[in-house]
């Protein structure tokens, strides 16, 4: 797929080289100061592994009553685990600037879950779990969490909240309290427990900006599309609703199934849980109220290993559907340098409060990317066991695999 960005242009990053993520050597301009080199070749950005494993190592940052387990730190983000209760609660909510989770809970609070010996969530309910992580951020510290990719193909609606926030999934620079996980079933009931992971915490320091401008030189450096690259506020993806040759295009959602353990693997036969949906001539589908699809871009991704993406939350104006809870993409995602984009990006896609047309080639959402701070040494896919790499129409980690007619 392309190239990597040329050394001497920065702007377009530069060549991937574990190496240079593994050593001590100084990584970044003597301006940036003695703090930008324990983040690597720059100031600002995303936190690689690397990086990360260093600050955990170093109780800052994050910071856990428990040890973390290696399995947690992923290229650009660490998984959160759940701690030992949940809390059914009444409904969603947020504390505000001046109150706690624990301050508004007892207006809310149904009934306390045990996790530590495993607990289904029921589809419909509202759950709050206190989480093993912590932040301890710094000043030009801060996070933004998402559902794990898993936990978004299943449909579980997860979201992470703060004291005093003012919005979900955000951790403000400086922050330094407890994390809470926001959990409602949609479809499907799920087995959870103490130290599952449904969600995931990228550390961001600084606020970089990353241009349209810059991102077309970065496509046209390293293509992140096949074919023409839809550049307008991220990176545009479309849906892909022909398929080949009239073969499967996605899969709904099956009403009243049995639990998802979300922590096995392979366990699960695809047709008791979702229906197979075939390619129409036309080229459309109508998204019933309601129901949970899973869909695929016609384009095929690839996130270059110094970068990282998250796809945005959908404009309203544009339909009434929401796609892809699961909005990270990892770096190393569908790239294999110097051969084309090689993984399509799974959406989750939820019509709203009317019957919807989706045609092929709509656009549904947009990638918008960030630098890293430094390239991690493994990526997305390469030695650390992710379940989607060169991924085409492809459910979660907990169905095994069913070969359909392509």
């Amino acid at each position: 797929m392309g190239f990597l960005a040329r050394g001497d242009d920065r702007a377009l990053g530069a060549p991937y080289n574990t190496a240079m993520a593994d050593s001590g050597e100084l990584l970044f301009d003597e301006a940036e100061g003695a703090e930008a080199g324990e983040l690597g070749r720059y100031s600002t950005g995303i936190l690689p592994s690397h990086v990360l494993r260093r600050l955990i190592r170093a109780h800052r940052e994050v910071v856990a009553a428990e040890e973390f387990d290696p399995a947690q730190i992923q290229p650009a983000s660490i998984d959160l685990r759940l701690g030992p209760i949940a809390w059914r609660v009444r409904a969603s909510f947020l504390p505000g600037p001046h109150a706690t989770v624990l301050d508004k809970l007892p207006n809310v609070l149904m009934h306390e879950v045990d996790l530590t010996k495993g607990a289904v969530l029921e589809t419909g309910c509202v759950y709050i779990v206190p989480l093993i992580e912590r932040a301890d951020f710094s000043a030009r510290v801060s996070g933004i969490a998402n559902p794990k990719s898993s936990t978004g193909r299943i449909d579980v609606f997860t979201r992470l909240i703060t004291d005093r926030a003012q919005a979900f999934d955000r951790i403000d620079p400086g922050y330094s309290g407890p994390l809470y996980a926001e959990i409602s079933p949609r479809t499907f009931p799920v087995l959870v427990r103490k130290g599952s992971r449904l969600n995931q915490l990228r550390v961001r320091r600084g606020s970089p900006q990353f241009t349209d401008t810059q991102l077309r030189r970065l496509h046209h450096a390293t293509p992140l599309v096949d074919g023409e690259a839809d550049i307008d506020n991220g990176l545009g993806l479309s849906i892909d609703l022909r398929g080949h040759d009239g073969g499967q295009i996605g899969w709904r959602a099956k009403r009243h199934t049995g639990v998802i353990d979300v922590d096995r693997r392979d366990a699960l036969d695809p047709l008791e849980y979702w229906d197979p949906i075939m390619g129409h001539p036309s080229g459309s589908i109508i998204l019933d109220p309601g129901e949970f699809y899973i869909l695929v871009s016609r384009e095929a991704v690839a996130i270059p290993p110094d970068y990282a993406a998250e796809m945005v939350p959908f404009n309203p104006l544009v339909g009434e559907f929401r796609v892809h809870y699961a909005g990270f993409f990892d770096p190393g995602f569908g790239f294999e340098a110097g051969k084309p984009p090689a993984a399509h990006g799974v959406l989750e896609v939820r019509s709203r409060e009317v019957p919807f047309i989706l045609e092929h080639g709509q656009i549904i959402g947009r990638l918008v990317f960030e630098r890293l701070t430094d390239p991690p040494p493994e990526v997305y896919g390469q030695g650390i066991g992710s379940h989607y790499q060169r991924q085409g129409l492809k459910l979660s980690k907990h169905f095994r695999a069913l070969e359909l007619r392509a």
